[in-house]
């Protein structure tokens, strides 16, 4: 489904100027990154009605049967793939949203490109140094083994964002604040917009 198929909505914050459908606060970084702790400071800092809409809790809604690799590699991408859509068409109607997402597949990026608006998009980098990001992956037991390293060179392959936060040596609520303080000074272009009108910034999609 083509971004054009969703009918933009008049209400949400945007950039002044600027038609605006619900603002998307774009999460990106690793598995243990941090993401879902940052975005329930942001829930609490933010006053105003926000929907958080983190992937992995479309894959909790997922029920049946193990899948062979095949089939659980194409089950995946659909999920995220509708994922995209749901996030996209709620910000459409005017909602604002929280996204805790990793671009760890160059095409996941393609994606939301092609459905979100880009002045409707802040994209925030969350690093966090992979020493720190392999501690929290044991201590928290729920990951597999090695996941953050897999998807450590990728996440961030793109290299731009609006704003960058560091949970390695900042707490996540100090990135919430960070980020909230950003927000009232949010320029244009922004990072989904650089990157829309400039394909040479985005890896290629496999």
């Amino acid at each position: 489904m083509a971004a054009a198929e969703f009918e933009p909505a008049a209400a949400g914050p945007g950039i002044p100027g600027q038609p605006a459908g619900g603002l998307i606060i774009f999460l990106n970084g690793t598995s243990s990154s941090g993401k879902s702790s940052i975005a329930k400071e942001l829930l609490t800092l933010l006053g105003e009605t926000y929907f958080h809409m983190p992937v992995d809790a479309f894959h909790a809604m997922r029920s049946g049967p193990e899948l062979p690799p095949d089939e659980l590699a194409a089950m995946l991408r659909r999920t995220w793939r509708g994922y995209h859509r749901a996030v996209a068409g709620m910000a459409a109607a005017g909602n604002n949203i929280i996204v805790d997402h990793l671009f760890s597949e160059p095409w996941r990026l393609h994606d939301c490109l092609a459905l979100f608006r880009p002045e409707d998009v802040v994209l925030v980098g969350v690093r966090c140094p992979l020493a720190e990001l392999e501690r929290r992956e044991q201590a928290r037991g729920d990951r597999p083994p090695g996941l953050a390293a897999r998807q450590f060179p990728r996440v961030h392959a793109h290299g731009v964002y609006d704003i960058e936060c560091d949970t390695g040596s900042t707490s996540a609520l100090d990135c919430a604040r960070q980020i909230k303080e950003f927000l009232g000074r949010r320029h244009s272009p922004t990072a989904f917009a650089q990157m829309k009108a400039s394909p040479a910034l985005l890896p290629a999609e496999g």
